[in-house]
């Protein structure tokens, strides 16, 4: 038996190697691929937590104030998002949906290029290419069609690279997410279904969709599948490095469940309280990612309140930045809506663009 057919068997329990209480438990499954993973490395990863959560609250607050249409929240789920992106390689591709923050700072994506497609006034905050991340996919599980694409061009290429898609728990009762899987099998396409079961979809808790572990789901469709803590930066980073291996060994899909929760609204559209109890909530900010990998680091002598002020100051610049940026953009103007719409000229765009100029020509004081 290999180490990826450890994995074939049906899953019930998420592994852990960080315990909520911030003890470090062993894994002979999972250890060995952790085992070069330092303390430098994990406050590497403290740091990312700490300063995308501070993002996300200072984004957050935006949106109160009136300077951001929306904003889906990350809090809670730093850890699912840090570690895994942490673990990929600078080839990989990565394809997400519209709350993976902290996997597009781990990408290179910067605070200012984080608000312009939630202020709506950009379709996407950056290239694509340069960061090795497509823009976040609102569409609920369409992105995994798209990796899944991206993944047999990989393949056709023979390239060695990897592509990821990330979505939540709600999204695999869509049907893009159940053909992708399909595709993937049928083709070994390279590529790693991340799921983010964060408990609920928008108001309807994950029970109603999954009567059992997500992650027992793929193994239908012929592909291997993990069931981790997705608050704990060492079982993820395990996974994920487990599930990137195979991809690049040939051995096709792999489908990760990263157990953790969203402690914040769906959006700031949502209100939480009318569909969770406070219970709940306060027995998974018990469970809270940033917390444990603290007390892990502070026990092992390699966190210090030096470090804390530090990375604090750094959290506070990065929201500082995302601020500022967000509050100096300026709408488009209306007929930049036709740019970039085809590649190559089209006269029915012409014709569409033309077509605007004249309607904004009617008002008074609109320039076309």
């Amino acid at each position: 038996m290999t180490m990826h057919d450890t994995f074939l068997l049906p899953l019930t329990d998420a592994v852990q190697l960080i315990t909520p209480e911030g003890r470090r438990v062993a894994s002979p499954a999972f250890d060995p691929w952790v085992a070069d993973v330092t303390d430098a490395e994990l406050l590497q990863m403290y740091d990312d937590m700490v300063i995308v959560r501070r993002m996300d609250a200072e984004a957050t607050a935006l949106q109160r104030q009136g300077q951001l249409g929306l904003w889906p929240p990350l809090l809670g789920q730093e850890a699912a998002q840090i570690a895994s992106a942490r673990a990929l390689a600078r080839q990989d591709f990565v394809f997400t949906s519209y709350r993976e923050h902290g996997v597009g700072y781990v990408r290179g994506v910067t605070p200012a290029q984080v608000t312009p497609v939630w202020r709506g006034v950009a379709a996407s905050g950056w290239n694509p290419y340069d960061v090795g991340m497509a823009a976040p996919q609102v569409i609920i599980g369409a992105q995994t069609l798209h990796a899944v694409g991206y993944a047999l061009g990989i393949q056709n290429d023979g390239a060695d690279a990897v592509a990821v898609a990330y979505f939540g728990d709600g999204a695999t009762s869509e049907g893009d997410v159940n053909e992708a899987m399909v595709f993937a099998a049928s083709f070994d396409a390279p590529v790693v279904f991340f799921c983010q079961n964060n408990q609920w979809a928008i108001s309807e808790p994950v029970s109603l969709q999954a009567r059992r572990a997500i992650a027992e789901r793929a193994p239908g469709f012929g592909i291997p599948s993990l069931r981790v803590d997705g608050n704990d930066v060492l079982a993820v980073t395990a996974a994920t490095r487990i599930a990137l291996d195979r991809a690049r060994s040939g051995g096709g899909p792999t489908f990760i469940e990263a157990v953790t929760y969203r402690m914040g609204p769906h959006t700031t559209a949502d209100d939480p309280t009318r569909y969770r109890l406070d219970g709940e909530l306060a027995e998974w900010r018990a469970k809270d990612p940033i917390a444990r990998l603290e007390t892990l680091l502070t026990d092992a002598g390699a966190l210090d309140d030096d470090h804390r002020t530090a990375v604090k100051a750094k959290a506070d610049a990065a929201a500082a930045e995302l601020r500022a940026a967000c509050i100096a953009l300026r709408d488009p103007e209306p007929m930049s809506m036709f740019d970039n719409v085809y590649a190559e000229p089209n006269s029915m765009i012409d014709r569409e663009r033309e077509a605007y100029r004249r309607y904004l020509a009617m008002f008074e004081g609109v320039e076309a």
